[in-house]
């Protein structure tokens, strides 16, 4: 018997007749073309590799020089860097924090409770050393300089720069009188800093009525009636171990008008006879900055040794 017929031949399970039909043509199939977009023909294996022109060569080891070019030049630069900072003795992993640095951002790092507690101390602070004590009275948002101070005490600031102002009122226990402290944090280094300090003390600007600070009264508190008009005695503290400037200025809590304010070491001299000087204003600016300027310092060193 001869075979079966070529029709009846059967293909093994999953095979495919790949042979053309008779009488079919064969299918042109163009050659690979790149979008116009990349402005030159490449191959399929070459469409993301060919970012830039390579040197003349087999492919390979175009590819591989380049690679090894690659490794060389990034081993350089890290052990430039790490050279670098071994000479200079600077890492950027562990920058140092120093009074300046921990100073100048404490302003909304540090709790509003602990830069204007809600009561203070005045242990022995009054005229004749006699005992005070301050209880809060509201706290200011923060704010730009321009917002918060004079324009005249501002311009004398300029040379620091304002990064914040924060301020609070007090009152002492008689009620009998109020203070606005305010604590200016600036852009400065230490030279500048110095160089403000030197400043107030060669030309006595802490005297001089024209830069006195602003007062901060808030409606329905003892100092609602604490405007410009009743301040009576202030202090202006450029400090140089961090970059701050401490202010103060106080008045009488029934909104009597002062013709004359007084600075507060002349209110505080002794033998001072005037109004403010008997009232003991000079004592309560000089004595509410002072409370809170060590505050201060304290948080900052403290801050510093940790980040340290």
């Amino acid at each position: 018997m001869g075979p079966p017929p070529a029709t009846t031949r059967r293909r093994p399970v999953g095979a495919v007749d790949l042979t053309p039909a008779p009488g079919a043509a064969h299918p042109h199939r163009p050659p690979y073309r790149a979008p116009d977009r990349y402005g030159y023909p490449e191959t399929p294996v070459e469409t993301t590799t060919r970012l830039r022109p390579v040197p003349p060569g087999p492919r390979q080891r175009g590819r591989a020089a380049s690679a090894a070019a690659c490794v060389v030049l990034g081993l350089g630069l890290i052990g430039g860097a790490a050279t670098g900072a071994w000479l200079t003795g600077d890492s950027s992993a562990e920058p140092t924090r120093t009074p300046y640095s921990t100073g100048r951002t404490a302003w909304h790092s540090v709790p509003v409770d602990t830069l204007f507690p809600r009561t203070l101390d005045g242990r022995g602070a009054g005229p004749g050393g006699t005992h005070r004590t301050w209880k809060r009275v509201a706290v200011a948002a923060d704010s730009t300089c321009g917002q918060g101070l004079d324009p005249l005490l501002g311009t004398t600031l300029r040379s620091v720069g304002c990064e914040r102002l924060v301020r609070a009122t007090y009152t002492d226990a008689t009620r009998s009188s109020v203070t606005t402290v305010g604590l200016v944090f600036t852009e400065a280094d230490a030279p500048a800093m110095e160089a403000l300090r030197t400043r107030f003390t060669e030309q006595r600007l802490t005297a001089r009525k024209d830069l006195m600070p602003r007062t901060y009264a808030p409606e329905g508190t003892v100092a609602a009636s604490f405007g410009d008009g009743q301040r009576a005695s202030w202090t202006v503290n450029p400090l140089t171990e961090i970059p701050v400037v401490v202010l103060a200025v106080s008045g009488f809590a029934d909104g009597r008008t002062v013709a004359a304010p007084q600075p507060a070491a002349e209110a505080m001299a002794a033998g001072a006879t005037t109004d403010i000087a008997q009232a003991g204003l000079g004592h309560e600016a000089k004595g509410i900055a002072d409370r809170v300027e060590r505050r201060l310092r304290t948080t900052v060193d403290d801050l510093t040794e940790r980040a340290g």
